[in-house]
């Protein structure tokens, strides 16, 4: 494989990958040049929402070619176009054989959520220190206790002290991973419902990999009261969900969102407050978690 590397403004990042697609690229990845530096630009976006950019304002955009010719004959038409006035190319590298599968399992250690709770993939050994473990790999669906929301949401649940034969909702589920957590602690009667049957069947296997017991399925699976109602999803479709959501918590029960970000705190306040007074209850990176007691 050979990589083709360009520099290109944010104007023109759309128009490159674009190009590059109908060149018969592999692969298109745009990265901000500045990363890493002072300069670099902090992007975030939502599903279902429009970008807020296409890149940054320096754009190294990478494409992935079989073959050398390819990558070169590729960088050479772009050239004679007009809208890469601006774009430079950065040049053409191979891109050396590797164990992908050992190269991506070195990259998930073990990620502590409290000292004596922990998310472990398959191929390590648990710390000497975990008395609550998670077994988890990558796969296909969101949620490996490596981002500050899910870790946010399985130490909420790891300082309830225990979640004893409670009814609990994981809305949203992606891996199971919260769900899966509610259970160690003690949760008896768990619902984890997506709307992507691949993070259904995701949820399933994880289960079963940690010996725990829930129901996983669709959004309408979801039926009845709950003692917890976890969500970790994004902003815009929490604040869409937030009757709801709210409508599943039991009296006295506890509403837990997260995949919100810090200046979005006002925004969720107050979509939830004719259903329930939300507060910060954790932060981390720039992400926060909101909790009600409903």
């Amino acid at each position: 494989m050979f990589e083709l590397r360009l520099m290109a403004p944010e104007d023109r990042v759309e128009a490159l990958s674009d190009a590059l697609d109908a060149l018969d690229a592999l692969s298109v990845s745009v990265e901000d040049a500045d990363a890493q530096t002072d300069a670099e630009q902090a992007l975030f976006g939502e599903p279902g929402m429009p970008p807020p950019k296409e890149g940054w304002q320096r754009s190294r955009v990478i494409a992935l070619f079989p073959d050398e010719a390819l990558a070169k004959d590729a960088a050479s038409v772009l050239a004679l176009q007009d809208f890469f006035e601006g774009c430079s190319v950065l040049g053409v590298a191979n891109v050396p054989e590797q164990d992908w599968v050992r190269l991506t399992q070195s990259q998930f250690a073990p990620v502590e959520i409290t000292p004596e709770f922990w998310i472990v993939p398959t191929w390590h050994e648990p710390p000497a220190q975990a008395k609550q473990v998670i077994r988890l790999d990558p796969g296909l669906a969101f949620g490996t206790g490596t981002h500050p929301t899910t870790r946010m949401c399985l130490r909420w649940i790891a300082t309830q002290g225990t979640l004893g034969n409670q009814r609990v909702l994981d809305y949203g589920c992606g891996s199971g991973i919260l769900a899966i957590g509610a259970a160690k602690f003690g949760a008896t009667d768990i619902d984890a419902v997506d709307i992507d049957e691949a993070a259904v069947s995701s949820t399933r296997l994880n289960a079963e990999a940690n010996s725990v017991r829930l129901n996983a399925g669709l959004p309408d699976a979801a039926k009845g009261h709950y003692n917890t109602v976890l969500a970790n999803i994004l902003a815009t479709p929490l604040k869409v969900l937030a009757p709801l959501l709210r409508s599943h918590v039991a009296a006295g029960g506890s509403l837990v969102l997260a995949g919100i970000l810090e200046r979005q705190a006002d925004e969720l306040k107050e979509a939830y407050a004719p259903y329930a007074a939300l507060e910060v209850s954790d932060s981390e990176d720039g992400w926060i978690l909101m909790t009600a007691r409903c």
